[in-house]
């Protein structure tokens, strides 16, 4: 086992494409780690060059006590599992993970010892003797990660490696890969594309964005205290609403948020807990609410100023909760970290509108009787609310205005 840090990393193309810039991380002896990106954000780049597949063009890759930028890849002791199985069609199970082993010409008595402790730990046992045309996917992909495992390497490398599998097996196969790190302890880099798998793996999550780094920390951070809309956006699923507003004294010195017609009112808390807003009185700001903070009205206690009067637009029953999508009055955000989220949910322009009027997603209790078309009044819960500097997409905290 052993650290990974990399300073200052970077990768430029012939020409003149960046694919990273500047990348500073340190990845702790054990740790699950997880880079999250859209497509094309550089992660896997970022990866390829610590397991030595992609030359770097700036910075240094630092592997235990040994900068290993010129070091060859077979020689970095990190073992990589990818995003397609890579099996030998000819060999069963229990030669595909032995091959590496066999390569280096263990003895046969210890080969033995390690392929059936990896097959243990993978449940693979009972298939040693077939062949990877006679596994499912699930299986194939164990077997490509016991190949990986029984070189006991320093640190495992893996690149979107359920991307393959369908949603069923990508839950269970999570789970195995959760628990496979956390028994055997070893140093661990994940590339996905799903940031539910991220939140759900990474001791700590990197999200990139165009080649550069934006957010590293516990998954919960970074859901709950994104440093911008990008970061914002990407984690969570729904993703966080994003509109824009103007924050309001009143006569009684209570700040609002004001959303056109309708306003929010801000509890003490919020401010306590975002002093920098006190700068932003008078003026516009982006203002983020999750689609967990919303609620039917109906079914909650709701106080003053913390309800949206809308009409349901799209009503989605998922069994444990409702998503009720609804339009607001209120111009969509319209920012490179909006255009940025679009882009990778497929969309052409701006995060969700209906006639130039954003929409909004609100997670529902299944007890709601609300329907499509039909007027509602959706509680927010103010106390949980998230906003940004318009011109910069910054969080804003503790930040000079």
């Amino acid at each position: 086992m052993a650290e990974v840090v990399l300073t200052g990393l970077g990768k430029a193309y012939a020409d003149g494409t960046r694919a990273v810039t500047d990348l500073d991380l340190s990845i702790t002896d054990g740790e699950f780690l997880v880079l999250v990106g859209p497509s094309g954000c550089g992660k896997t780049t970022a990866l390829r060059m610590i397991a030595g597949l992609e030359a770097i063009s700036e910075g240094t890759i630092h592997i235990g006590e040994a900068v290993v930028n010129d070091v060859a890849p077979r020689d970095r002791d990190v073992a990589m599992v990818f995003q397609s199985y890579a099996l030998y069609p000819h060999l069963n199970v229990y030669d595909n993970i032995a091959f590496g082993l066999t390569l280096r010409k263990l003895r046969k008595q210890e080969i033995d010892e390690r392929v059936r402790r990896v097959a243990k730990v993978l449940e693979l046992h009972d298939h040693l003797d077939r062949k990877p045309r006679n596994l499912s996917g699930g299986q194939r992909q164990r077997v490509a990660m016991g190949r990986a495992m029984v070189r006991a390497p320093q640190v495992f490398l893996m690149d979107e490696p359920l991307s393959n599998l369908d949603a069923k097996l990508r839950v269970q196969m999570r789970a195995q890969i959760a628990r496979m790190q956390r028994d055997l302890g070893v140093t661990t880099v994940y590339v996905t594309h799903d940031q539910t798998e991220a939140m759900t793996l990474g001791d700590r999550v990197a999200v990139m964005k165009s080649g550069v780094l934006q957010q590293v920390g516990p998954p919960q951070e970074l859901y709950d205290r994104p440093v911008n809309l990008f970061v914002a956006g990407f984690i969570g699923s729904p993703g966080m609403n994003v509109v824009n507003g103007k924050l309001t004294l009143d006569a009684e010195d209570r700040l609002w948020v004001e959303l056109n017609e309708d306003a929010l009112l801000l509890p003490e808390s919020v401010l306590h807990d975002k002093p920098a807003l006190k700068g932003y009185v008078g003026r516009e700001l982006v203002v983020g609410i999750r689609p967990e903070d919303m609620e039917d009205a109906t079914l909650v206690d709701a106080s003053e100023g913390c309800i949206l009067h809308v009409v349901a637009d799209l009503v989605e029953a998922m069994g444990s909760d409702v998503l009720v999508h609804f339009p607001v009055n209120a111009a969509p955000v319209v920012t490179d970290d909006t255009r940025a989220l679009a882009a990778d949910m497929g969309a052409d322009d701006v995060l969700p509108v209906a006639n130039g009027r954003s929409v909004l997603v609100g997670r529902f209790s299944p007890r709601t009787k609300v329907y499509e078309g039909q007027p509602v009044a959706v509680w927010v819960d103010t106390s949980r609310l998230h906003f940004f500097d318009p011109a910069t997409g910054s969080s804003i905290w503790n930040q000079e205005s």
